[in-house]
C-alpha cells in the first residue's frame, strides 16, 4: 500500500438515512457530541441543531436539506476521519438523498424501534441498492412504549430483503431500557446518570446472548470462507477473526450489522460509531481509483450560501484538489477556476489549501458546474457516471406581484433551480409555473423565496403534473415546411415513424444516402423534443415516445437548422394526433395508520378516491392499510383522516407510477385546461 492509501484507510464517508421521525438528526447530533466537534447536546424540538441550519428546518423540526460535517473518532487506539451526511427523511426531498449515495461510501440506516420499517425507509433503502452503498442498522428509540428490537430486524428480513446480523441485544425496554449486550466482545454496554461502563452480560441474559452469538457466528459462516472453517473444526473465532469477516461481508452487501440504541437518552452512539469504523468501508475498499492518480472529482450538489454565495459541493475519488488552480469540466469541456475550498461543518466553513482523493467538501468559485457534472485533470479528461433526477408531480403557478419583485423572482429561480434539479419551471400561457415531489416541497421553495430572496408574490393552488403519451404505433406522418419572404426562403421536408416506448424519449436515424445532410439530423430532433413539451390533449409535456427519422428532402439554399426543427415539430404533432394520445396521472404510494375500529371507514375512503387497496397489515397496535392512489384524490386527505378517526390516524405517501387517467376524468381535464 502507498502512503496514500494507507491514509485513506482511515476514513468513512458515509450518509444517514431513515424515514422521517426516526431519529435520524438526532442521531447526527449525537455523533457530533460524542466526537467533540459540539461541546453541548442540541436537540430538534429546541429547534438549535447544528445539521438542521436551515430557518425553515428548525420551524419545522424535519431536515429538508442534506448537511455535511467532519469529525474523528478513535478505535483501537487508531484515529479515523468520519465525513457525515446527515440526509432529510421526507418523501419530497428524497433527491438529497439519491444524490448524496451517489457519493457516499457507506450509510447508516435508523430506524424507529417501534414502528420498524417505514415506507420512506423502503425507498432510501432501494436507493443504496442501487449505488451499492453498503450499511448498518440502528434500531432507534428503543426506550419507547412499544419498541420491538427483534420485530423490527425481521421486518429488515422481510420488507428489505437483507440479510440482518443482529451485533447487539438491547438490555431492557421502554422507559426501562439501560443498555446492550455485544455479541462479538460477550460485554454489556450500560448507560446511567453516572456515565457509560463497558460490564459483565445480565445473568438473566447470558443465554440468550449465548444463542444470539452462536445465530452470528453461523450466519458469518454461511457466507465466509475463513470463519466457515473455523466452525466447521468446532473452534471459535476471535474477536479480530469476526470483525474482520463482518467488515468484508458488509462491504459486500452479503451482510448488514444491526445496532440498537436511544440516540435521545444517549445510549448505544459510542458502540455505533466503533461499528462504522469497523465494518462500513474506505474509499479504497470501494473505488478503483487512488490518490495517486490524476485529479477527478464528481459535484454533487450546490448550495447558495447567505455569506460565501455559491458553493459547489464535490466527492474527490482521486488526485487532490488545490485552491486557486484550473481543472476541466469534462461534462461541458470547459474550464473551471477553483477558488476557495472549505471543510464544511453544516453551514460552517472552515478553510483549507487542498483536498485529496476520499474528501467531501465544498468549492467557491466553480461558475459553470452543475449538479452531477465531472471534474478532472486538463490533461487527463473522465466523465464518471451522472444521476438521474426526478419529473415534478405538483405544480403551482406563481406571478411577482410587482416589476421589481418580477425581477427578484427571477433570480431566486435561477439560485433554486441551480441547488435542487428536481425543482422544475416552465412558462404557461404567460404564467410561470414551478415543480416539484410534493405539497411540502413546494411550500418550502416559495417560503424561500420569500424569506431569502424577498419575494412578493401571488401563489395558485396546487395542481396535479399530468403527462400524456401516445397507445398506438404511426408508420408514417410527413410534414413540407416550406417558406418564402422575399429574400432566402425555408424549406425543409421530413418524414417520421413514432411508437408508444415504456417511459422518456428515443430518437432513432434511420436516413441514408445523404437524403437529409447530417448536420440538420439533430434539429429534427431537436423540433421533435421541443413538441414533446406540449402534448395534443390538454398541452401537458410527454413521455414514453420513440420517433424514428425515415426520410426527408433538402434545398442547398433555402435548407437550414430552424426549418428542419420546425418541419421535426409539425410531423411529430401530427403523429402524436394520430397515435391514440391519452393523458396519464401520476399515482401515489399510500400508506394511511389507523385504529382497528376505523379500518373499515378509511379503506372505502380511499375506494372512492379511486384507490387500489393493495393489502393491510398491523404495527404496534395499529392497523396499516396500503393502496395506490391517483395524486387528485389526495389533496385535503390529512385532515379527512383525522376527521374519520378521530384524529388517531396519519399517513405518508410517495410516488410510485404514471398511470393512464380513465376516459371520463382525462375528458373533464381537457375540457377544464
Amino acid at each position: 500500500m502507498t502512503a496514500t492509501t494507507l491514509a485513506l484507510a482511515k476514513v468513512r464517508n458515509i450518509g444517514i438515512m431513515a424515514h422521517i421521525d426516526a431519529g435520524k438528526t438526532t442521531t447526527a447530533e449525537r455523533i457530533l457530541f460524542f466526537t467533540g466537534v459540539s461541546h453541548r447536546i442540541r436537540e430538534v424540538d429546541a429547534g438549535n441543531t447544528a445539521m438542521d441550519y436551515m430557518k425553515q428546518e428548525r420551524d419545522r423540526g424535519i431536515t429538508i436539506t442534506s448537511a455535511a460535517t467532519t469529525c474523528a473518532w478513535t478505535v483501537d487506539d487508531v484515529e479515523h476521519t468520519i465525513n457525515l451526511i446527515d440526509t432529510p427523511g421526507h418523501v419530497d426531498f428524497t433527491i438529497e438523498v439519491e444524490r448524496c449515495l451517489r457519493v457516499l461510501d457507506g450509510a447508516v440506516a435508523v430506524f424507529d424501534g417501534v414502528a420498524g420499517v417505514e415506507p420512506q425507509s423502503e425507498t432510501v433503502w432501494r436507493q443504496a441498492d442501487r449505488y451499492g452503498v453498503p450499511r448498518v442498522c440502528f434500531v432507534n428509540k428503543l426506550d419507547r412504549a412499544g419498541a420491538d428490537f427483534h420485530r423490527c430486524v425481521e421486518m429488515v428480513r422481510s420488507r428489505l430483503g437483507a440479510v440482518p446480523l443482529v451485533m447487539q441485544l438491547p438490555i431492557g425496554s421502554g422507559a426501562g431500557f439501560e443498555g446492550v449486550v455485544d455479541l462479538v466482545s460477550g460485554r454489556a454496554h450500560v448507560w446511567s446518570d453516572d456515565g457509560y461502563a463497558v460490564v459483565d452480560v445480565p445473568a438473566g441474559m447470558a443465554e440468550d446472548a449465548r444463542r444470539w452469538r452462536g445465530t452470528l457466528i453461523e450466519t458469518v459462516a454461511a457466507h465466509d470462507e475463513e470463519v466457515m472453517g473455523l466452525y466447521l473444526d468446532g473452534a471459535e473465532p476471535s474477536r479480530e477473526q469476526l470483525h474482520a469477516a463482518v467488515r468484508r461481508l458488509t462491504i459486500a452487501s452479503a451482510v448488514t450489522p444491526v445496532l440498537c440504541g436511544s440516540a435521545f437518552r444517549n445510549k448505544g452512539v459510542q458502540p455505533l460509531l466503533d461499528a462504522v469504523v469497523r465494518y462500513l468501508p474506505s474509499p479504497p475498499d470501494v473505488q478503483p481509483a487512488t490518490g495517486d492518480e490524476p485529479l477527478s472529482a464528481l459535484a454533487f450538489k450546490i448550495m447558495n450560501d447567505r455569506h460565501l454565495r455559491r458553493l459547489t459541493f464535490v466527492r474527490i475519488y482521486s488526485g487532490r484538489l488545490v485552491s486557486r488552480t484550473s481543472v476541466l469540466n469534462s461534462v461541458k469541456s470547459r474550464k473551471e477556476r477553483i477558488g476557495r475550498i472549505y471543510r464544511m461543518h453544516a453551514d460552517r466553513p472552515e478553510e483549507i489549501e487542498s483536498a485529496g482523493a476520499g474528501d467531501i467538501v465544498a468549492v467557491m468559485g466553480l461558475k459553470q458546474t452543475t449538479t452531477g457534472e465531472t471534474l478532472c485533470d486538463e490533461d487527463h479528461p473522465v466523465v464518471l457516471e451522472s444521476m438521474d433526477f426526478p419529473d415534478p408531480v405538483i405544480e403551482v403557478a406563481i406571478e411577482p406581484k410587482s416589476k421589481g419583485d418580477r425581477a427578484k423572482l427571477g433570480a431566486a429561480i435561477q439560485r433554486l433551480s441551480e441547488e435542487d434539479p428536481s425543482f422544475k419551471v416552465h412558462d404557461e400561457d404567460g404564467q410561470t409555473v414551478i415543480g416539484g415531489m410534493g405539497e411540502l416541497h413546494l411550500e418550502i421553495l416559495i417560503d424561500r423565496m420569500k424569506e431569502e430572496f424577498g419575494v412578493g408574490a401571488n401563489v395558485g393552488r396546487p395542481r396535479v403534473a399530468y403527462r400524456e403519451t401516445v397507445r398506438r404505433r404511426v408508420d408514417r406522418a410527413d410534414h413540407t415546411h416550406r417558406k418564402q419572404t422575399g429574400g432566402k426562403g425555408q424549406y425543409a421536408k421530413v418524414q417520421i415513424s413514432l411508437e408508444p416506448i415504456e417511459d422518456g424519449y428515443e430518437f432513432v436515424n434511420r436516413v441514408t444516402g445523404g437524403r437529409i445532410p447530417k448536420e440538420f439530423i439533430p434539429s429534427v430532433d431537436a423540433g421533435c423534443q421541443e413538441a414533446m413539451r406540449a402534448g395534443v390533449l390538454a398541452g401537458c409535456e410527454m413521455t414514453g415516445v420513440r420517433v424514428t427519422l425515415l426520410d426527408g428532402d433538402f434545398h442547398t439554399e433555402d435548407s437550414s437548422e430552424l426549418a428542419f426543427r420546425v418541419a421535426g415539430s409539425m410531423a411529430f404533432k401530427e403523429a402524436v394526433r394520430r397515435a391514440s394520445p391519452v393523458l396519464l396521472e401520476p399515482v401515489m404510494a399510500v400508506e394511511a395508520t389507523t385504529p382497528e375500529e376505523y379500518l373499515g371507514a378509511v379503506i372505502g375512503d380511499l375506494n372512492a378516491r379511486r384507490g387500489r387497496v393493495e393489502g393491510t397489515g398491523e404495527r404496534a397496535g395499529a392497523r396499516i392499510v396500503r393502496a395506490l392512489v391517483p395524486l387528485s384524490e389526495m389533496f385535503g386527505y390529512v385532515g379527512q383522516l383525522r376527521g374519520m378517526t378521530s384524529g388517531r390516524g396519519v399517513y405518508t405517501m410517495q410516488f410510485d407510477s404514471y398511470a393512464e387517467v380513465p376516459k371520463a376524468v382525462a375528458e373533464k381535464i381537457v375540457s377544464a385546461g
